[in-house]
């Protein structure tokens, strides 16, 4: 599971973390959990014009992100969050079974919820990489 703002930083710094880990879910290494809220907050939050990103890439990458993902219905969760507005993303990432969600703004959620990791990209990126490297 994505928050938005992995996407954000995906987008504006190529060559980082959040960058690395939008190229997995691209690539087919991991699948992306979505509902209709988060694909709509991605479209909204991409195109906001203090990003200055192009509008058709941004239709073009959450075209692919629901294509290539996995939709999920998510029962609603009563859970008191820092901020409400990202219990969407919580919804979906324990709907859904996810492994992780990833943030970068980690005390948005907590450490962790219901068993749910809940970790910034550069830290999902050495879990990933380590369980990886474990299966081979």
């Amino acid at each position: 599971m994505l928050d938005t703002n992995v996407l954000v930083s995906a987008l504006l710094k190529p060559g980082g973390n959040p960058a690395r880990v939008l190229d997995l879910v691209v690539g087919g290494a991991l699948i992306l959990l979505w509902d209709s809220r988060i694909l709509y907050e991605y479209r909204e939050v991409l195109r906001r014009s203090k990003f200055s990103l192009d509008a058709l890439l941004v239709d073009d990458l959450v075209a692919l992100l629901e294509k290539i993902g996995e939709s999920v219905t998510p029962l609603p969760l009563s859970y008191s969050i820092p901020d409400q507005d990202d219990l969407p993303f919580l919804e979906v990432a324990l709907g859904g079974c996810a492994a992780a969600l990833v943030t970068g703004n980690t005390k948005d959620y907590g450490p962790s919820v219901k068993g749910l990791s809940i970790v910034n990209p550069a830290d999902f990126l050495r879990i990933f990489g380590r369980e990886k490297k474990q299966s081979s």
